[in-house]
């Protein structure tokens, strides 16, 4: 007979570092797509290749470092993923042209993705429901002081000293997180029986259950708010508004102070109210801030604020939903936390990355369309939940 093993749990500064790196590189380069534009002669929706095949790498990669995590465990894949980021880091920087960059900021994705889906994964391996919620959300509020100053720091590296030394800068950082984990990350998915699903059965068990198609794609809407505003806001702000990339990227600031204060709210409370009643209010919360900045797009009353302020608001919501929606999808079946975590991610991503592509291939003729873009995502997110929802009283 069998005895299972508790795991070790990991150290919460490497769970925020690894799980930091993804999300600081996609940042970190926002202020210097318009530039790119004009620097290597391409059309503004070849720049945003470099945003979306980011998104889109990191949505497939996260296919594939959960289920093999659920077999060959947590540490060897995120070891793997961090080597990788660092060196498609280096070659970034060293690009030199759009093609050569876009594909080395697909491999940066593939490489970053890594931190995300593990470090979920890690959380659920040592917690359970309602605590890995709390914890996850912890977690997102302390890393995402990373993506919060990234933009400011990316416009001034931007303005003086180009827009390479960004990818030098990640491949520093990237280097001390792998050291880091190399050296103190413990292994957490030690009980591996039953383990070892492939891609398409894992899947196909788990879109099976209703609450993991629920979560799932109020996660992928509710990101698709964030990612349509990620690809649209950096042209609105410095092309139509006519502001600097600085500024952009000072103004950033306040929606991730927004979203950290929801995953704060989130850690906090979620215990105690619960996760689904923690999801319906940060789509309630989202719903309104999309529909804020719709209204000043559309009035004619668009300026930096009330293009930042209503965005810091759906920032809030979305730090409600985002760690609860997590932890909901890969609690469903204890054995596939790993794949849960990365059909989950992937899923949540691909929607990003099809908004924030879709927002930037249309706004040259159309400057407003991420303004529709992040209602009627905010809109769906919070009809998907409530739909979830009764599905799951009358069942």
């Amino acid at each position: 007979m069998s005895v299972a093993i508790a795991p070790p749990r990991p150290s919460y500064a490497i769970l925020v570092a690894v799980s930091a790196v993804g999300p600081l590189a996609l940042n970190i380069f926002m202020p210097s797509l318009p530039g790119l534009q004009s620097e290597f002669g391409v059309s503004y929706g070849v720049v945003q290749l470099t945003l979306t095949l980011y998104l889109a790498g990191m949505a497939a990669c996260q296919l594939v470092y959960g289920p093999i995590s659920d077999r060959v465990g947590r540490r060897p894949m995120l070891l793997f993923g961090m080597a990788l980021f660092v060196a498609a880091s280096l070659a970034a920087a060293l690009a030199p042209s759009i093609h050569v960059l876009i594909v080395a900021r697909l491999a940066q994705a593939v490489g970053g993705s890594a931190g995300i889906v593990l470090a979920r994964a890690m959380v659920r391996d040592v917690y359970d429901r309602e605590t890995s919620a709390s914890v996850i959300s912890y977690i997102t509020m302390a890393f995402v002081v990373a993506p919060m100053v990234a933009p400011a720091l990316g416009g001034y590296i931007d303005t003086e000293f180009g827009w390479r030394m960004g990818f030098w800068l990640l491949a520093g950082l990237g280097g001390l997180v792998l050291l880091a984990a190399s050296v103190y990350l413990p292994e957490t998915h030690l009980n591996r029986t039953g383990a070892g699903l492939n891609l398409i059965e894992g899947a196909a068990r788990l879109f099976r259950l209703p609450r993991f198609r629920g979560y799932t794609l109020v996660l992928a809407f509710t990101s698709a708010v964030f990612f349509a505003f990620l690809g649209g806001a950096p042209h609105v702000m410095i092309d139509v508004l006519g502001r600097s990339p600085m500024e952009y990227g000072l103004w950033f600031v306040c929606v991730s102070a927004g979203y950290m204060a929801g995953n704060f709210l989130s850690g906090r409370y979620t215990r105690r109210i619960g996760l689904d009643r923690m999801i319906l209010a940060g789509c309630i919360i989202t719903l309104a801030g999309g529909l804020l900045c719709f209204a000043a797009a559309i009035s004619g009353l668009l300026t930096p604020a009330t293009l930042f302020l209503p965005m810091c608001i759906a920032a809030l919501g979305n730090g409600l939903t985002i760690p609860n929606g997590t932890a909901g999808a890969i609690s469903v079946d204890v054995r596939l936390t790993g794949a849960a975590a990365g059909w989950s991610g992937f899923t949540q991503m691909s929607c990003g990355a099809l908004a924030s592509q879709l927002v930037g291939s249309l706004q040259d003729g159309w400057p407003f369309a991420v303004f529709w873009f992040m209602a009627a995502a905010s809109l769906l997110a919070l009809l998907t939940h409530m739909a979830s929802l009764r599905a799951a009283r009358l069942a």
